[in-house]
């Protein structure tokens, strides 16, 4: 346990912030290194799956011109901007790795700033020789040494493609998660709810995405407004590997210093605890009559928030379906990697397969957000005047699991949705198999269950499971890892859907163990003290 030895009573605005830094990073030490190895993976193995798909410069010219008549995979990788393998690599990954770098960052400081207020031990702290700002100063810090962590090792994986581009996407990956790292902090001051600091910085970077996406869906080289207004546009107009323009990284520089300047002015205008946007109150008794119905006025807008960007996403890759086939051509790299995340049927069949594989190992990090709900329930305290009156452990439980577990199917079939409608046709087989991805969502919900129950204090080690299920479905088929590898994942066991055989075997064995996980976790829960 690590203890602040200060005087209480300082005047200095900084004071305790190196310790404080130490502390977080010390918090962090699992979650830091796992988010930084997912993401510099991901990037540092794209080199040499792109040197086995497009090998020769008359298969790179051929990719770059559908690139330029294709608006719909534009808006989902952006466009090309060079023939190499490091601007080929900064197109095919650049977006998602400054993506996953913004969750990173706003997962940090949120953390360290609004959870640490929630949950009364800023208080304690701010009692000492603890500057008013060290706290936030703190979380940027250690915001700052995951992004550049990443970057150093972006830059350092991908030297050997080019020194200059490689330092460009390092830096640019890193710049979009200092972005996100400070619009958290303006958005931690604004709100009472660590939840909803999360939600709403989150839905920017939504909003960025989708914004990049149709800029980049109306042209072909970055140049739209609406991709110059998102982050995640800046960093493609970057342009690693493609002469660099380095001015693009001033307007990061900018974004960052004025964001962290209101995210202190305002941190120096309110008490502790408090927000600029008052909670509303809710009533006590009729519609939160129950634990259930408590449960679900605490996670609707998460599930809200979850099915609509699943719909769309849907829509999005159902309208993509054609010109991906007409983008793989007779690329027998390509095909062979999307046969193996989609079987082995005609390749429109598997590319949508591929994509109902994606959106299901996405919906594994919405189960487990909402899992793990019961977890901040708990040690924030919350969950004590609840369990005080007439509602059992597993009652109370039982309410935030059926909003996980009910949400997972709920948005796997908004998906099918979308992707019904965004292809045109196929709707019964395209609902069928986002339905039969469920089971290994439920068993990845399933384990967040069991170590909530069983080991609350290695519950958020669910996140990092998630994280290495995504990167054995999403990396694994593209770096031609053993079938045992991928195996390990649940997803490596389901009926590759639609135009496979559909074998109930696997779906019935998965949705069995997810029963028998969450059985095992409420079990642990009955028995075990609570957590605070």
């Amino acid at each position: 346990m690590t203890t602040f030895a200060v005087r209480p009573g300082s005047s200095r605005p900084l004071a305790g912030t190196g310790t404080l830094l130490r502390f977080a990073l010390r918090r962090d030490r699992v979650m830091i290194p796992v988010w930084i190895a997912v993401n510099a993976l991901m990037v540092l193995s794209m080199p040499g799956t792109l040197e086995g798909l497009y090998g020769t410069p008359a298969e790179r010219a051929d990719l770059i011109r559908q690139m330029e008549t294709n608006s719909s995979l534009r808006a989902m990788v952006g466009p090309v901007f060079g023939d190499s393998l490091g601007a080929l690599t900064a197109w095919r990954v650049g977006v998602y790795a400054g993506a996953l770098a913004a969750v990173m960052s706003l997962l940090i400081v949120v953390r360290h700033t609004r959870d640490e207020e929630e949950s009364g031990r800023q208080e304690l702290v701010a009692s000492g020789m603890v500057g008013r700002r060290a706290s936030l100063t703190a979380a940027l810090l250690a915001a700052a040494v995951a992004n550049g962590v990443l970057a150093l090792l972006v830059t350092a994986g991908l030297a050997g493609q080019g020194a200059t581009g490689a330092l460009a996407l390092g830096l640019g990956i890193a710049a979009v998660g200092m972005v996100f790292a400070t619009m958290a902090a303006i958005v931690a001051q604004l709100t009472e709810s660590a939840r909803l600091a999360r939600g709403l910085t989150a839905a920017v970077l939504g909003a960025a995405f989708v914004l990049r996406a149709a800029g980049d869906s109306a042209t072909d080289d970055g140049s739209s407004v609406l991709t110059r207004l998102s982050p995640l546009g800046w960093l493609e107009n970057l342009r690693p590997y493609a002469y660099e323009r380095w001015w693009v990284l001033a307007l990061f520089a900018g974004a960052v210093a004025l964001q962290g300047a209101v995210a202190y002015a305002l941190a120096g205008r309110r008490d502790l605890g408090m927000s600029f946007l008052p909670t509303r109150p809710g009533p006590a008794s009729g519609r939160l009559g129950s634990a259930g119905a408590l449960a679900w006025r605490l996670q609707r807008g998460g599930v809200l928030g979850w099915s609509i960007g699943f719909f769309l996403a849907g829509v999005v890759y159902g309208g993509m379906t054609d010109g991906a086939a007409d983008l793989v051509g007779d690329n027998a790299g390509a095909r062979r990697i999307i046969e193996r995340m989609g079987g082995q049927s005609g390749l429109t069949d598997a590319f949508l397969a591929s994509m109902v594989g994606m959106l299901g190992l996405i919906a594994a990090l919405y189960i487990v957000a909402s899992v793990l709900r019961l977890h901040g329930e708990e040690t924030s305290g919350r969950a004590e005047p609840v369990l005080a009156n007439a509602v059992g452990r597993v009652r109370w439980a039982a309410g935030h699991l059926v909003i996980a577990f009910g949400g997972a199917a709920l948005i796997m079939l908004l998906a099918g949705l979308g992707l019904a409608v965004g292809y045109g046709r196929e709707t019964g087989p395209i609902l069928g198999a986002c339905l039969v991805q469920l089971p290994a969502v439920w068993v990845v919900g399933g384990v967040a269950a069991l170590l909530h129950g069983v080991l609350p204090r290695a519950a958020l080690a669910a996140w990092g499971i998630a994280g290495a299920v995504l990167l054995i479905g999403w990396v694994g088929p593209a770096l031609d890892v053993p079938q045992a590898v991928l195996d390990v994942s649940p997803f490596g066991h389901l009926p590759k859907l639609p135009g496979g055989a559909m074998d109930w075997g696997p779906v019935l064995v998965l949705t069995g163990l997810a029963v028998l996980l969450v059985a095992g976790g409420l079990a642990g829960l009955r028995r075990r003290d609570m957590t605070t």
